[in-house]
């Protein structure tokens, strides 16, 4: 029976190489001359920490990190941003969500949206990730395009596919 899997898995050696790229960029913007600017990432919580001297250096720093990502080819939607909160030295920080896995609330959303689209195809959720059988491939080919084409706000992979 085809099947094939949703994921949603995120690429962390892209990520510390568009870090690297960002702070080069930065480093060479007069702007930033004798700014003190940092981006660290923290891959067992899934987080990424901006800390700026200002606002404006903030959105800056956002920009080409998101550039840098974008050229590495990290998907946006994997980076949900946090508030702005000032540190003790007068700076600005900035904490960012790194989606990686299918959280269970969107897996049951996917399935659902998967269901009402009345294929005849059968998912289920498998931990982080979600299995989607069927008779057809054509029909699996459907359901890949449907839910792409809805988006659901993460960055989605279909991988495995089997006939």
């Amino acid at each position: 029976m085809p099947s094939f899997d949703i994921v949603s898995r995120f690429d962390f050696a892209e990520l510390d190489n568009a870090i690297n790229n960002a702070q080069k960029a930065i480093a060479q913007r007069f702007d930033f001359r004798g700014s003190p600017v940092e981006l660290t990432v923290d891959k067992k919580e899934k987080t990424l920490s901006a800390v700026a001297e200002d606002g404006t250096k903030m959105r800056g720093v956002r920009e080409m990190f998101e550039s840098a990502a974008h050229r590495r080819g990290l998907d946006l939607k994997a980076f949900k941003w946090g508030e702005e909160l000032p540190t003790a030295g007068g700076k600005l920080k900035c904490a960012v969500k790194i989606t990686d896995g299918i959280e269970q609330d969107k897996a049951k959303e996917i399935v659902k949206f998967i269901k009402e689209s009345k294929l005849k195809v059968q998912a289920s959720i498998q931990g982080d990730e979600l299995r989607v059988n069927g008779k057809k491939i054509d029909d699996l080919q459907s359901v890949i395009h449907s839910v792409t084409a809805q988006g659901f706000g993460l960055p989605l992979q279909f991988v495995n596919m089997k006939s």
